[in-house]
């Protein structure tokens, strides 16, 4: 066995039975095949919507198992990941969202039937998580306009990359800059933003990169600003964007740090891993360096 591979013996599956367009029946049996092929034991955990976290918790404290895969999108990945910070069992995706953006940032394939190989073709390496006032991050958290498109996104009764573009359109519109203050060991900033992003990793499921140079298990998080700018410069901050280039954008800041404090001073809303929270006034963020145990694909190189 090559370094950092491990053999998984008993699994959790954690399947959102309203994620993606597959069949959740095919699904099943492809999940049992591969696991009896490969002499796996596991179970499957189908989420309700309802006190999920609570049961997943007790169900992890009464069981022992080496892994523990989320089959869903962002929202599961959230659940079953938040769960799993600190515990030494690996989190597995299979994605099956319209975002699906940690997948993404780990490199794990976005078609299930080759994100299933994982269940038995791994290796298992620790990333870093962040807190937002004691709430865990893996991914992105967002204060400003992307929150907000975010929350009237999960709001609404559809779902997909048409219909969150659409929302974006909708709000950008009238949308006006927030006032932050933003305290770190590396930095400081007071005044306007149009958005700030705490940054685990790179990019949105959207595949727009907030963070082009963002490690997941450097040690540090990013503050990513984008800074009031004219309806001109619009396109070209889209672009850059989607070319992983927003760092050398002139509306840009970004802070590298291991702790930092956000003031939110107009209680704008917040997210975080693209689930809507309360907005708060002040948030204290943490890093807790490679705090997770993640299931990837084998590089083709053990760097």
């Amino acid at each position: 066995m090559k370094k950092d591979e491990q053999k998984l013996h008993n699994l959790l599956f954690v399947l959102n039975p309203i994620a993606g367009d597959i069949e959740k029946d095919d699904l099943k049996e492809d999940i049992q095949a591969i696991c009896q092929e490969h002499g796996i034991r596991y179970e499957i955990y189908t989420t309700t919507g309802e006190n999920d976290a609570e049961n997943l918790k007790k169900q992890l404290g009464e069981n022992k198992y080496d892994g523990v895969f989320a089959v869903g999108g962002d929202g599961t990945v959230s659940l079953v990941g938040a769960l799993l910070i600190g515990t030494g069992t690996p989190l597995g995706i299979i994605p099956l969202g319209s975002g699906n953006g940690l997948s993404k940032d780990l490199d794990i394939p976005q078609d299930t039937e080759e994100a299933l190989e994982l269940i038995h073709s791994h290796v298992v390496r620790n990333i870093d998580t962040i807190t937002l006032n004691g709430m865990p991050s893996i991914h992105l958290s967002d204060l400003g306009f992307n929150a907000l498109v975010v929350e009237r996104f999960c709001e609404g009764d559809t779902r997909g990359p048409g219909s969150y573009v659409w929302i974006a359109l909708q709000e950008y519109l009238g949308y006006e800059p927030k006032s932050y203050k933003i305290e770190t060991e590396n930095g400081n900033f007071e005044g306007k933003a149009f958005m700030v992003t705490v940054a685990n990793a790179n990019a949105w499921g959207s595949n727009a990169s907030i963070n082009p140079d963002g490690v997941l298990n450097d040690g540090r998080f990013e503050i990513c600003l984008i800074e009031p700018f004219p309806k001109a410069a619009s396109l070209g901050i889209l672009y850059k964007l989607y070319t992983d280039s927003i760092d050398s954008s002139v509306y840009t800041k970004i802070i590298q740090c291991r702790r930092a404090t956000i003031y939110n001073l107009d209680q704008e809303v917040m997210h975080i891993d693209g689930e809507p929270v309360e907005a708060a006034e002040k948030i204290e963020v943490e890093m807790h360096a490679k705090s997770l145990k993640v299931i990837l694909p084998i590089p083709d190189t053990n760097q």
